[in-house]
């Protein structure tokens, strides 16, 4: 079953690139069945955030009407990039399986090792440089987040 759905995957992958999109396909499956499928669609869309794995775990929400995709899981065509990784960690998709590695993305110019490694660094000393400014400021509203009786935890 596993092996059929990320058949699936590489399937979307091919039509992505027939299409004009990257060469990138996903699944999200509950418990064998299909939930929501997407492909990459970066330069289709405009949105620098429409990898193949986030439009397909958009869908599922959207077709679940939660957030918390507990219990499904994710087949990818190519191993997650590091947004995608942490989309995946936040939406509590139980499992990955995915077909080509990082390495193979990289040869065919989708190189993520530098976001892999940025993200080991002090926010001040990634190429992209980040620094905290309002560090007090920027705690009232967790602050308004843990006194509200009804919020719903994710």
């Amino acid at each position: 079953m596993h092996e059929e759905l990320l058949r699936r995957a590489l399937e979307l992958a091919l039509r992505s690139v027939a299409t004009g999109g990257g060469p990138f396909g996903a699944v999200v499956a509950r418990a064998g069945q299909v939930v929501a499928e997407g492909t990459n669609q970066v330069v289709t869309a405009g949105d620098p955030t429409a990898h193949a794995e986030i439009v397909a775990l958009r869908a599922a929400a959207a077709a679940l009407g939660s957030h918390d995709l507990s219990g499904c899981e994710l087949y990818a065509s190519a191993e997650p990039c590091p947004m995608c990784a942490g989309a995946v960690h936040w939406s509590r998709i139980h499992r990955v399986f995915f077909s080509a590695s990082r390495e193979d993305a990289a040869r065919a110019g989708f190189d993520d090792a530098l976001l892999f490694r940025e993200l080991a660094l002090p926010p001040a000393q990634r190429v992209v440089p980040a620094r905290r400014a309002l560090p007090d400021e920027g705690l009232v509203p967790f602050e308004a987040w843990r006194a509200k009786a009804d919020r719903v935890s994710y």
